[in-house]
């Protein structure tokens, strides 16, 4: 049940008594006694009260929009609260909602007509602030706070601006020291990308110059250009990386040897005499049309094969989005069968920490397992499972995995055995994804099957539907579907976490179970036919 609570200090009770002595006894004897019955829950506190925000830190593609969803847990009716989005100071405001309205006071330059409240949910304490059109000057920390005659809380993260800048254009700028030069640029990049030149064995070349440019948007464009010699490369290409998102953009060009200039034995003629010269200026002349002719053609496949290819990303681009609005719309219906969801220390390896809200797990160093005599395998076997044990109905629970390196989520058979990495397939009772060394998401169906994300999670929703047979998983970050498994469950599920051993990474983050709005179950009427299901046994 929820505890609501009202204050009352020294003043107000002193008041309060004192005016009981205006009125006749036995009014008097009425209202005390009412008083004393309902003092109690008068002071029932609000300490358990929480604010929660989107998480830690959130990712944000540039020219997009992302929403900083804040609640308060448990449910705790905000209508008639002070609601503030902040940046990085409360006197910062982004969105100020007051008096059952948005109000226009205060807001940020930046930020105005930018900016929507979406509060259909705030008697549960729900809302969400949608941030349209992503700059990068949005980057850094925001919050969010609730204001009462009774409550105050807040809750801060981090948001972390992204965008991929546009397809690498080459350019033959002519000839230069003995070789080709060729230039690449790119714009429209943020944070600041790396960019390097290879040659056809993936070798990195060097750069002959190289510029990199910051506009009054805060994006980023860059020139590198390089130099090319005769017999040494088949083939190059120019690669853009944004580090951020850990994508890149590659442009490959193949060069003939027939461009490159080269020593003929007709030059040791033409220094020797001169009787030769005209006719050596007439094949020099011939040289260079010819020249100029293959460097036209060139230009031009050039540009045909960069029209093909803008063509070919508008058109991946288009059903990108479309798939993501879809995805959105399934990741919002699964939001509404959200249960809360908690560790079972029990089942927890040894190698791994619990933390005693039973919310997180995080790996400690591997050495204790070892010391008493356990194999290199067992000590890979870091796993906790969730206490719960779900046969049947949907479910949902959010994981904030942050910047983890290396991680496995998904659910298992209750009474599965515990199996090593390679073998986590929906075979052997498991349904899982993973992420391995902060480069490949994946799963196991029953193969190795490598998932391309657009955008990095830092927080995984996991979605349950148990008659259907379907467990999917949802990039929190941006509401994309990422993968979903679709199969027969055997008998009752529960939730799976393998943080895996620490490796070294600048961001040994726990696995923690984000807290959601707990959604009330339906309970049936008397001549309902169908037989009343728990959200979990």
């Amino acid at each position: 049940m929820m505890d609501f609570s009202v204050s009352l200090d020294s003043t107000a009770l002193g008041f309060f008594l004192d005016s009981l002595y205006q009125v006749p006894l036995s009014s008097s004897l009425f209202f005390l006694t009412h008083f004393l019955l309902l003092f109690p829950l008068v002071q029932l506190s609000s300490e358990k009260v929480k604010v929660v925000g989107p998480g830690q830190s959130i990712l944000a593609l540039i020219g997009e929009e992302i929403e900083f969803p804040c609640y308060l847990w448990p449910y705790l009716d905000a209508e008639h609260m002070e609601i503030r989005w902040f940046r990085s100071r409360p006197s910062d405001i982004v969105l100020l909602y007051g008096e059952q309205q948005e109000l226009s006071r205060g807001q940020m330059a930046e930020f105005q007509n930018r900016t929507k409240l979406l509060k259909d949910e705030i008697r549960d304490g729900h809302v969400i602030l949608k941030l349209h059109s992503v700059v990068p000057s949005d980057e850094g920390r925001y919050g969010c706070s609730f204001l009462s005659s009774n409550f105050t809380g807040e809750a801060i993260w981090e948001l972390e601006v992204a965008g991929m800048g546009s397809d690498p254009h080459i350019s033959l700028e002519g000839f230069k020291e003995g070789g080709i030069h060729l230039r690449c640029s790119s714009s429209g990049w943020y944070p600041k990308p790396k960019a390097q030149w290879r040659d056809h064995q993936g070798q990195w070349l060097p750069l002959e110059s190289e510029a990199v440019i910051q506009d009054v948007q805060g994006l980023f464009s860059l020139e590198i250009s390089v130099v090319l010699r005769e017999g040494a490369h088949s083939n190059v290409s120019c690669s853009i990386q944004n580090t951020l998102l850990v994508q890149s953009k590659e442009f490959v060009v193949e060069i003939a040897d027939v461009f490159f200039p080269t020593t003929s034995s007709w030059k040791g003629a033409f220094l020797r005499t001169l009787a030769g010269l005209p006719l050596l200026m007439v094949l020099l002349m011939v040289l260079v049309l010819y020249f100029f002719q293959q460097q036209q053609r060139t230009q031009e496949k050039l540009k045909k094969l960069a029209e093909k290819e803008k063509g070919k990303l508008q058109t991946e681009l288009a059903d990108a989005d479309w798939r993501r609005a879809e995805g959105q719309a399934e990741w919002r219906a699964a939001q509404r069968y959200a249960v809360d969801v908690t560790l079972d220390p029990a089942s927890a390896h040894p190698s791994l920490v619990v933390s005693e809200d039973g919310r997180s797990v995080s790996s400690r160093e591997a050495v204790l397992a070892l010391a008493v005599g356990a194999s290199q395998w067992f000590v890979e076997q870091t796993c906790v499972l969730g206490r719960e044990r779900f046969s049947a109905g949907c479910h949902y629970w959010e994981v904030h995995v942050g910047h983890r390196s290396r991680w496995f989520l998904g659910v298992c058979l209750a009474t599965v055995p515990r199996v090593e990495p390679a073998r986590l397939t929906p075979a052997s009772g498991y349904w899982v994804m993973g992420l391995w060394n902060s480069c490949e998401y994946f799963v196991l169906d029953p193969h190795r099957v490598a998932l391309t994300l657009r955008v990095p999670p830092r927080c995984v929703g996991v979605f349950l539907d148990f008659e259907a047979g379907r467990l999917s998983f949802f990039n929190v970050s941006d509401g994309s579907h990422i993968f979903t498994f679709t199969d027969t469950f055997s008998g009752p599920l529960c939730a799976y976490f393998r943080p895996r051993a620490h490796d070294g990474s600048e961001h040994p983050e726990p696995l923690t179970i984000c807290p959601l709005p707990i959604r009330g179950t339906r309970i049936l009427e008397e001549d309902d036919s169908d037989t009343w299901i728990q959200p979990y046994e």
